[in-house]
Order: C-alpha cells, then sequence, then structure tokens
C-alpha cells in the first residue's frame, strides 16, 4: 500500500509523530493486566489465602476509581502534566512491589501493599486518559480507528512486557516489576515532549488521508501481534535468538516513525525544488497544547452538521455535547455502564486469576495464557474499532451491537471453561481476549459519540470505574470465595485447589453475567439507531461532495 501523496505540513508532520509517541505509552500502559505473572510471588512471600491475594488485584484495580482526578484534570492541565503524573505515581507503586518480590526489603504490610498496588493502578489511568482524550481531539473524524488502533496496543503491551521478560530474564517475577517501573517512565518522558492537542483536520481531503495513514499503523500493530503470538508458540531457542527477538520487537515498535518522518521529508523536497524558503514564523514547529477557548468543541458527528433547537431544550438529544450532570441524568448512560460492567468484570476476574485457574488444571507455566489474552485483547480491540467505523459508513450500524455479538460469544467461552475439556484454557484465553478487548474499544468511541467531546475525560473515567467494581465482584469476590470454598490448607498455612471444579461455578455466573450484558447491548443499539443514521448520513454527504 502507497503513502498518500497529498502535500502535507510541518504540523501534520508533529501531529503524527505526537500520535506514534502515544502508540508507544499505550504499548507499555496495560501493566495493570499483568497481575498473574508476579502473583503467585506475592502470594508466597506474604502467605496468603485466595481470597486476600484477589483483594489485592482489587486494590489495584480500585487504583482506576482514582481516574476521576485524571478526567478533571484533562479538562484544565496540558498533556504533557498528566503523563508525568500517571509516570511518577508507576515508579512508586510498582517499584516498592518490586523491593518486596526481589526480596530486597522485607514484605511490607498488606494495608501498605494494598496502597502501593491502587498506586501502580492509577498510573495507568492518567497515561490512558491523556493519550485517549488528546488524540480522539485530534482525530475526532476517525475516532473508530483511534481508539482500536490506541486500546489495541494497551491489549499488546501485557505480551510485550511479558515476552520481552521471558526472553531477557527468564519469567523473572523481580525483574518484571523492574520493567514495569522504569519503562513507562522512559517512555512517557519521550511523549511528553511531542504530544499535544491541536486543531483537528476539517477538510474531507484530510479526513480521508488520515484514513490512509490508520491503516498503515494497523498494519504495523497487526505484525507486532503476529510477532509475539509466533513467539509464544516457538519459545525460548537459546540466549542469541532471544536477544534477537527483542531487538526485532523493538524496531517493529519504532517502525511508525517512518510517516512522520515521510511527511517531513516531502516538506524538505517541496520546499528545496521551489526554491522557496518558507518564514518559520508563519508555522510553529510545536502546536499549542489545547485547542483555544474560542473554539468549540463538537461531539457527535451528527452535531458538527445541526444542532435543533438548542436553546429550547432542558436535556441535550444523544449526539449532542452533555455536561458530566446531563449525562448522568440519561438512561443511556447507564444502560451503557452496567452493560459494560457485564462484560469486563468477568474479563477482569480471568485476567487476574489466571495464575491461579492454570495452576488447578495442572500447568507450571501460565505464561502463555496471560500472553494470549494480551494479544487476542489485541485483535478484537483493532479490528472492531476498524470494522465499526466502516459499518456506520455504510450501512449505519450502531456500535453497540458489536458488543452484544463479542458478549454472546464471550459467554460461549465460560461454558468451554467450565467443561474443563482439553486445551479450553487455550480456547478461553483466545475468547475472552478477543471480547474483551472489543467491549473496551467499542465502548470509548460510542460514550463520546453520544456525550460529546467537551467533558469526555471525565465521562470516560466514569465509565472505567467498571473496572475497579468489576474486579471486586466478579474477581474478589465471586472467584475468591469460590476457590477458597473448594482450596484446601497447605502446611504453610495458604490455600491450593487443583481441579477443574476450582472455577467451575465462577465460570457459569460469569457467563450469565455476559448474557444480561447482551439485552443490554441490544437495548442500547436499538436506541441509537437514529443517532447512528444520522451519523451515518453525515459521513456518505462529505464522501459525496468530495467526488464532486
Amino acid at each position: 500500500m502507497g503513502l498518500p501523496s497529498e502535500r502535507p505540513s510541518m504540523a501534520t508532520a508533529l501531529k503524527w509523530l505526537g500520535f506514534v509517541t502515544a502508540v508507544w505509552v499505550q504499548a507499555i500502559s496495560g501493566n495493570n493486566y499483568t497481575f498473574s505473572n508476579y502473583s503467585d510471588a506475592v502470594k508466597t512471600l506474604m502467605n496468603l489465602t485466595q481470597l486476600q491475594l484477589n483483594n489485592l488485584s482489587v486494590a489495584k484495580d480500585v487504583g482506576k476509581a482514582f481516574g476521576l482526578v485524571a478526567g478533571l484534570a484533562s479538562d484544565t492541565f496540558p498533556t504533557w502534566l498528566l503523563l508525568l503524573i500517571g509516570s511518577l505515581e508507576g515508579v512508586l507503586g510498582y517499584g516498592a512491589q518490586w523491593l518486596v518480590v526481589s526480596k530486597t526489603i522485607s514484605p511490607l504490610p498488606y494495608w501498605a501493599m494494598c496502597i502501593f498496588m491502587c498506586m501502580g493502578g492509577n498510573s495507568t489511568t492518567w497515561m490512558n486518559t491523556a493519550i485517549l482524550v488528546t488524540c480522539i481531539r485530534n482525530f475526532r473524524k476517525n475516532r473508530g480507528p483511534v481508539s482500536g488502533i490506541l486500546k489495541g496496543y494497551v491489549g499488546l503491551s501485557t505480551a510485550i512486557f511479558t515476552d520481552v521478560c521471558s526472553a531477557l530474564f527468564a519469567d523473572s517475577p523481580a525483574k518484571f516489576l523492574m520493567m514495569l517501573t522504569v519503562i513507562p517512565l522512559v517512555v512517557c518522558l519521550t511523549a511528553m515532549v511531542f504530544l499535544r492537542e491541536v486543531p483537528p483536520s476539517t477538510t474531507e481531503s484530510d479526513i480521508s488521508e488520515e484514513s490512509k495513514y490508520f491503516n498503515m499503523f494497523n498494519i504495523v500493530a497487526v505484525t507486532v501481534a503476529v510477532y509475539l503470538l509466533a513467539h509464544d508458540f516457538v519459545g525460548s531457542q537459546g540466549h542469541i535468538f532471544d536477544v534477537t527477538f527483542s531487538v526485532v520487537l523493538v524496531a517493529l515498535l519504532a517502525f511508525p516513525l517512518v510517516i512522520p518522518a515521510y511527511i517531513a521529508l516531502k516538506i524538505w523536497l517541496d520546499s528545496k525544488a521551489k526554491d522557496d524558503v518558507e518564514d518559520p514564523s508563519t508555522e510553529p514547529l510545536l502546536a499549542p497544547d489545547a485547542v483555544p477557548v474560542s473554539q468549540p468543541i463538537q461531539g457527535g458527528d451528527v452535531v458538527a452538521e445541526e444542532v435543533i433547537g438548542e436553546a429550547k431544550q432542558l436535556q441535550p438529544v444523544l449526539g449532542e455535547e452533555h455536561t458530566i450532570v446531563e449525562a448522568l441524568k440519561t438512561v443511556d448512560f447507564w444502560v451503557l455502564f452496567v452493560s459494560f460492567l457485564c462484560g469486563v468484570g468477568p474479563g477482569m476476574a480471568v485476567m487476574n486469576n489466571m495464575g491461579q485457574m492454570g495452576s488447578s488444571l495442572g500447568y507450571s507455566d501460565v505464561s502463555i495464557f496471560v500472553s494470549l489474552l494480551s494479544i487476542m485483547g489485541f485483535f478484537g480491540r483493532i479490528i472492531s474499532g476498524t470494522v465499526s467505523e466502516y459499518c456506520i459508513k455504510k450501512a449505519a450500524t450502531p456500535r453497540p451491537l458489536f458488543n452484544a455479538a463479542s458478549q454472546i460469544l464471550l459467554a460461549v467461552g465460560y461454558v468451554i471453561m467450565a467443561m474443563a475439556v482439553p486445551w479450553s484454557l487455550y480456547f478461553g484465553a483466545v475468547i475472552v481476549g478477543l471480547c474483551y478487548g472489543v467491549r473496551l474499544a467499542i465502548t470509548v468511541p460510542t460514550a463520546s459519540e453520544l456525550f460529546g467531546l467537551k467533558y469526555y475525560g471525565l465521562i470516560y473515567n466514569i465509565l472505567i470505574l467498571n473496572l475497579p467494581l468489576g474486579s471486586f465482584l466478579f474477581s474478589g469476590l465471586l472467584a475468591g470465595l469460590l476457590y477458597d470454598a473448594e482450596a484446601t490448607i497447605t502446611p504453610s498455612g495458604g490455600n491450593e485447589c487443583y481441579g477443574a471444579h476450582c472455577y467451575r461455578l465462577c465460570y457459569l455466573v460469569m457467563g450469565v453475567a455476559c448474557l444480561i450484558g447482551c439485552a443490554l447491548d441490544v437495548l442500547m443499539a436499538s436506541r441509537t439507531k437514529v443517532l447512528y443514521k444520522t451519523i451515518a448520513a453525515s459521513k456518505r454527504s462529505k464522501s459525496v461532495v468530495k467526488g464532486k
């Protein structure tokens, strides 16, 4: 596929350079999903029961509840400050865990460990809020692809950390936590320089050009995912092989730099051909940190076209800008909220308990399952983001229908895991990862289309409250209590359970929750079909104008 040939500007090159750094941040910000890689070490060192261990994972997820602060800050503070806060908090949260697991210090009191776990979980909310809010505003006419790519790399981040640790450090839990402590700080410092909010594209040609570049990002991302998947099944083949794998992975992650480099090269060649040096004062190298106050921030595509009777309405309709209070007053917000809970809650339970789920079925190494969850989560995110955008334009398909389909498949996955047939955990990891990815990638642009972008940072973080809530209900309570009820006490005072019965009832309850979520998603699709018909008509009319 060739690169677009239309003449770009330096601001365009720098906008895409910022997006590349945003991708890098997302590629290391899924550390909240990696608990299974070191949970056994924490359980052994602190001599915990499964319920206590699960509550530690809940504390990690409760950190996301404080993402509301990041959401509020995103409307006031620049992107670089949000990234700095998130990265420094991650150093404290994961650094303390690393000191404990590496035995550099004695195990901390349980309450102190909960606090540091919470800090580690909260650090990612600052990073994700900074990235998603900034990029969706910068590329607001391509929200589906933006959400799919960025959330896709979050899905890959667990596999990236897991596979690199496996290749270089032989799956050492202490070295793994050291990576979670240091690498996000380095990457965020890079993104702080280049990523900022800029005025979005307004012409159809520029929006179409963006779509072509996003296709390139999709190709690179799929290549990274396939590369990681291949490594998982090939396994370690010696030190030289492992080092080579890591070097190639870094090169693939750096490859998107080709896009801003290509744009910058075209600018230089055009300038040289004309022998006309532009006055540098006419176009700043770095765009302003925020959209000017005088520039209104529009919501869904329908709002960009027409706002009917705005002065007469007591409550804005779907597709218009909503304040937080206005959004919370709508039935649609709470239907979306509860359906989101029914999807991500069971998914969080699997991710937090994969170590024990594997051990109960006799697997001594569960890193392959953790990596599969991550990689399939990527495919769910990136495919649903792009496909849902295409289906809106071509058939006015409401995005929530993709959530409904994923919930049905997810329920089937839990039934397979409950049956404990051969390879059931492999199938389960693939299905749960895929559907969890769809759920996240679809909900992000859906919220912006329903309630607008002006207060999107806070609205997004209110929806993300489902992660700690779902973790508490499905992981901390459901999975923890049911496992302990089936487990036997070990001589050291902990407990262990072996066999298919350990999690069977848990899987079945989560399957029922998915079916409830599916019904709510169908209801949401029905309530938003008029909105998506309007959005589709807007997209088609612009395409027709461009064709003329």
